[in-house]
């Protein structure tokens, strides 16, 4: 049922955009055609003339008249993601130019970064990608990527994206990518634990929060935090006051190891060894879906896919809502993936063009309808009626105007993996919450500075 009523809204979005190419009105970047440049690329200057495609079944806003090719396309979707990609959204693009084949290659998130880096130099990567937005800024600096600014379309697109999410592809005075979608952590709250608790409305504070402690029976807590680490407990984390650097992102001394930080942090541990947070928190028993199911957590950290889950009788037991909120307010953290060229590609345009397929209006609902509920990173599209309609996306669209961008530097998986030691090291008493951050911020400083 879900699938059919997915591709009755589908083909209903796709005859609206026609329409819209007929003269209506068009979303930025989707279905107008721009006049801005594309620039050079290796496959051919373009044409003002579409040849067989017309201007109404565009989708991508752009024409296109080079060569038969095929585009490699490496992605890493979920399989639900991934069902949207290969039996919607690729079938249509290629229907509507069908000189382009997608070549889609679903690439394990393990040990990607080395195997990009690997094929670039071997001459067999991918011309297109959709990537975590961490790996933006390191591909960048290495001259990986192909800058975007002066091509067709995206100065009318840019103007309709999300600020934050676009952040991400900025580096260095140039957007090398597209923010492809968004995401974020809000909260999932367990009904049999509000009731119990004779909650009748989400708790709006951490205080809030914490003054249920004594009404929890045997084997029940508060919170449930997937992990110890910079992506899991940021929400919590910055929350409570906690910051990595300063607002340039050039200096962490002063700031992860300030007060403020050092407080939020051992503000954590002490509830960890309250019982406050639960014992997933350190790889324990129950986790946090089946704790929330069974009514163990109040609530959980979790991103949209939580609710793509298809078991029905277990998504009735839970519900969506935003995160308490700290002395900092009601903070989360912005994770999301971007579409990237590479600048060995000899097929930049077609690339492009399909690129641009997978911002407009018809792609980006496909995808938050269906697949993982992904949030659209084009604000006409975010803010319709359809994606709206979709459940818990309200709830993720205003979390994250509190959503704390991981810090943007080409050396983030590093500084990641620094932070996560330290906030282990202290939630597990083999150091102290300020001993921890005093020890990692020097190194981060030194990764700030490109000098490691």
């Amino acid at each position: 049922m879900r699938r059919k009523l997915l591709a009755v809204s589908l083909s209903a979005i796709l005859a609206a955009s026609m329409l819209v190419g007929c003269g209506g009105d068009t979303n930025k970047g989707s279905d107008s055609a721009s006049t801005a440049s594309t620039g050079t690329t290796s496959e051919s200057t373009g044409s003002e003339s579409a040849g067989s495609e017309s201007e109404e079944n565009t989708g991508s806003g752009i024409q296109y008249n080079g060569d038969e090719v095929t585009i490699t396309y490496w992605h890493t979707h979920s399989d639900a993601e991934e069902e949207v990609l290969v039996d919607t959204i690729i079938p249509e693009f290629e229907k509507q130019y069908p000189n382009i084949h997608v070549d889609a290659v679903r690439m394990p998130y393990d040990g990607l970064m080395q195997q990009i880096i690997t094929s670039l130099s071997s001459g067999t990567g991918p011309d297109l990608m959709r990537m975590d937005i961490i790996w933006v800024p390191q591909l960048a600096e290495m001259g990986a990527l192909a800058a975007v600014d002066d091509l067709e379309g995206f100065a009318d697109l840019k103007d309709d994206l999300y600020e934050g999410p676009l952040s991400t592809n900025y580096y260095n005075g140039k957007y090398y990518g597209l923010p492809l979608n968004t995401n974020c952590l809000a909260g999932v709250y367990s009904n049999a634990m509000m009731e119990q608790l004779n909650l009748t409305e989400l708790p709006k504070t951490y205080d809030e929060v914490v003054a249920l402690k004594d009404k929890l029976g045997e084997d029940q807590y508060l919170i449930a935090c997937d992990g110890a680490n910079s992506w899991a407990m940021a929400p919590l984390f910055h929350s409570l006051g906690g910051v990595y650097t300063n607002e340039d992102y050039t200096v962490a001394s002063g700031y992860i190891n300030g007060e403020a930080s050092v407080n939020a942090l051992q503000t954590i541990v002490d509830w960890y060894d309250e019982g406050i947070i639960g014992p997933c928190f350190t790889g324990g028993k129950p986790d946090a879906a089946n704790g929330l199911y069974d009514g163990n957590y109040l609530f959980s950290y979790q991103g949209p896919w939580f609710f793509s889950n298809d078991d029905e009788e277990n998504i009735a037991k839970v519900t969506g809502g935003l995160l308490p909120a700290g002395e900092a307010g009601s903070l989360t953290v912005n994770g999301g993936e971007d579409l990237v060229m590479f600048e060995s590609s000899s097929k930049k345009e077609a690339s492009w063009v399909f690129a641009m397929f997978l911002m407009n209006e018809f792609s980006q609902t496909a995808q938050a309808v269906g697949g993982g509920h992904l949030i659209p990173t084009v604000k006409s599209i975010a803010e319709s009626d359809e994606v709206q309609a979709v459940e818990n996306m309200d709830v993720y669209i205003e979390q994250l105007e509190g959503a704390v961008s991981r810090t943007p530097s080409p050396a983030w998986e590093k500084i990641s993996d620094k932070l996560s030691i330290a906030f282990q090291s202290a939630v597990l008493h083999e150091d102290t919450a300020q001993s921890a951050l005093d020890k990692i911020a020097p190194e981060l400083d030194a990764l700030l500075a490109g000098e490691e």
